[in-house]
């Protein structure tokens, strides 16, 4: 993600999905570098189910990415890293995003697609 100014229904996802205080978490603990998702957890003290709801819900608005990879005793870990990102948010950012939204009717129903 760039420094440029996303569009209202990206802005929403985004922000949607930052507004848990799980995911926050990690993305910070991601901010030291990759990790794989049973490291992850440990180190988060939430279930690795929990974790990937979480993971999954970063990457799908692309502020973490994954990869598969296998261990030396032939395990399949997934890594997670950050992807690095610049957001601003200032009053004529909304401004700019709230020009390019869609429906809100179409927004109510992602965002409730995201909380399921």
């Amino acid at each position: 993600m760039t420094a440029s100014s996303p569009g209202g229904d990206e802005l929403v996802r985004i922000l949607a999905a930052l507004a848990s205080p799980h995911r926050m978490r990690v993305v910070a603990a991601l901010t030291g570098g990759r990790n794989y998702v049973s490291r992850l957890a440990r180190e988060l003290g939430i279930s690795r189910a929990l974790l990937q709801v979480h993971l999954r819900k970063l990457e799908s608005v692309g502020l973490v990415s994954s990869d598969l990879e296998l261990s030396e005793d032939g395990k399949a870990l997934k890594f997670y890293e950050v992807v690095p990102f610049d957001l601003t948010l200032t009053p004529r950012v909304i401004q700019g995003a709230a020009s390019t939204l869609t429906s809100l009717d179409a927004l109510e129903t992602d965002a409730k697609k995201g909380t399921e």
